[in-house]
């Protein structure tokens, strides 16, 4: 769920703020000593810090991708430097080692999330898992996230949807490849991950024909548009009741076309839910015929459950799922696919470890995984260079002293998992493509690093309270949709071109500048997937 929330300083974040703070400036100039005093250098106990400017602060110096800004400023800062976005004080951290002070040692002080505009309408006040402050009511959620939705039987329960839609997927490519087609990979994927996150959630696939369908797909899409926009209002603390840009209006309108949606299946689930009550299923039966929806349900009527889920809450928490599934595992593969395009000879070996593996009378599955390093190692390091989500936002709620920089209450941080990623210390040749880096043993025989939250020099998934609950759930479809895709085509880049353009878009997510147009040669006959 990392995936939610990254900085909503993105897309358009200097020209948008430009175009109203020069007339704001006539208007509010009276505020220039008040500012120059309260966010004076020096207030976060003498980080380095650049030059800032009168009212807007630093925000000059971002670009619309936040995290490269990050990592450019960090190379004559230094790892730990503050910001002002306008009348917010910031900290920025850019290494393993200030991740680490901040995600472990002082986790205590920085366990929440920011709370925007955005955050307070979309997920109706904070009641949902990814934006709840730290509490009674999170840790619960934490608990029902780890062992009911994300739990080892749950998603045993959904891996027949897990292998259809991607049978499905295969199907599709096999039918481009046998008329020599281009496709848009990109789109494919996350076709692909949209109808396995509905279908798990609620019991229903994103696209098609289905009219309620495609409105579930564009109520993710602008949520995650929306999520990642820069609202002035959330950065200069006298624009706080105004709605400069628009975006409230907007906000709300999708608030309650998502409400309505969410209204219509929950009703339709509450009809199903007493058919189901009245057939007297069994145990085993009635657990297999249902979903995540069906399981917050079951939560929420609960009169034993140490917290009560209102409405609100579980609506808030399929949002949740809905826009936390929708990019991240899409984008892996995305990524993926374009560096082993680029990088042949590492395509080759990850195949070779297919055929020896599984072979090339059948496609691989699920089980297969734990036996290809190989595979896993591609992940690893598009995961490095690639992470889904570039910065992990986390606010103070009480002063602290972190590398012996005074930090105040209500100071906003960005661990930039991006650049981390890129750290020289860590990783030798940080900017070249290389999985084999990820099978080196140690001593002991061990690889010696995961990317579960452990290790903060690979950190895509977050660490400390906050790391994301949906890790195993979103790399089960990883593996396998990559696997496949390296298992039953050869790609050539659609056009003629002999590489694939590697430019970052900005948002809410590391998405591609670019769509990742392929053309697939089928490779065996007998890989094709039977209906």
């Amino acid at each position: 769920m990392q995936g939610l929330y990254c900085s909503s300083m993105v897309e358009g974040s200097h020209s948008e703020l430009l175009a109203f703070v020069v007339p704001l400036l006539l208007i509010f100039f009276f505020f220039l000593l008040f500012q120059l005093f309260h966010l004076r250098p020096g207030r976060l106990g003498h980080l380095p810090s650049p030059h800032r400017l009168p009212i807007i602060g630093h925000l000059h110096l971002l670009t619309s991708l936040p995290h490269q800004s990050f990592h450019g400023l960090s190379q004559r800062l230094g790892p730990i430097f503050s910001l002002s976005l306008g009348s917010m004080p910031c900290i920025i951290a850019c290494s393993a080692s200030a991740a680490r002070e901040f995600l472990k040692t002082h986790d205590s002080s920085f366990h929440n999330r920011p709370f925007t505009k955005a955050v307070s309408i979309l997920t109706y006040g904070s009641s949902n898992f990814s934006f709840a402050p730290y509490g009674s009511f999170w840790r619960f959620t934490k608990r029902l996230y780890m062992l009911e939705l994300f739990s080892a039987r749950t998603l045993e329960q959904f891996r027949p949807i897990r292998s259809d839609e991607l049978r499905q997927l295969l199907e599709e490519l096999h039918i481009k490849a046998k008329k020599g087609e281009s496709v848009d990979l990109g789109a494919e994927m996350t076709r692909m991950t949209n109808n396995v996150t509905s279908r798990m959630a609620v019991s229903r696939r994103c696209s098609g024909t289905n009219a309620e369908a495609e409105e579930a797909t564009r109520l993710v899409m602008e949520t995650t548009e929306l999520l990642g926009k820069f609202n002035v209002a959330d950065y200069l603390w006298f624009c706080r009741n105004l709605d400069l840009q628009g975006f409230d209006k907007r906000l709300l309108d999708l608030h309650q076309r998502f409400d309505r949606l969410m209204e219509r299946i929950m009703e339709e689930k509450e009809e199903e839910r007493k058919k189901r009550k009245g057939a007297c299923l069994k145990d085993e039966d009635n657990f297999r015929d249902k979903d995540l929806l069906d399981i917050l349900i079951d939560i929420s009527e609960d009169e034993a459950a140490e917290v009560k889920l209102t409405r609100n809450n579980v609506k808030a928490f399929i949002r949740d799922i809905f826009t936390g599934g929708t990019d991240n595992t899409s984008l892996t593969v995305q990524w993926a696919m374009a560096e082993l395009i680029n990088n042949p000879i590492y395509m080759e070996k990850a195949r070779a470890e297919l055929d020896a593996i599984v072979g090339n009378h059948r496609l691989v599955d699920e089980n297969d995984i734990p036996n290809l390093p190989y595979l896993k190692a591609i992940v690893m390091e598009t995961l490095r260079l690639h992470p889904p989500t570039p910065l992990i936002p986390r606010e103070s709620d009480k002063e602290c002293i972190v590398g012996g920089f005074n930090i105040p209450s209500k100071t906003r941080l960005f661990i930039n998992v991006w650049a981390i990623g890129r750290e020289a210390k860590h990783w030798p040749n940080p900017l070249k493509f290389m999985p084999d880096r990820f099978l080196v043993k140690d001593d002991d025989g061990d690889i010696g690093i995961n990317f579960r939250g452990q290790h903060f020099h690979l950190i895509p998934f977050g660490s400390g309270r906050r790391g994301c609950p949906g890790i195993t759930a979103a790399l089960q479809v990883v593996y396998s949709a990559l696997a496949s895709l390296i298992q039953s085509f050869e790609w050539m880049v659609a056009g003629g071109g002999e590489k694939v353009d590697m430019t970052e878009a900005p948002g809410l997510t590391l998405r591609r500048a670019t769509p990742l147009v392929c053309i697939p040669v089928a490779r065996h006959i007998s890989l094709l997937p039977s209906s």
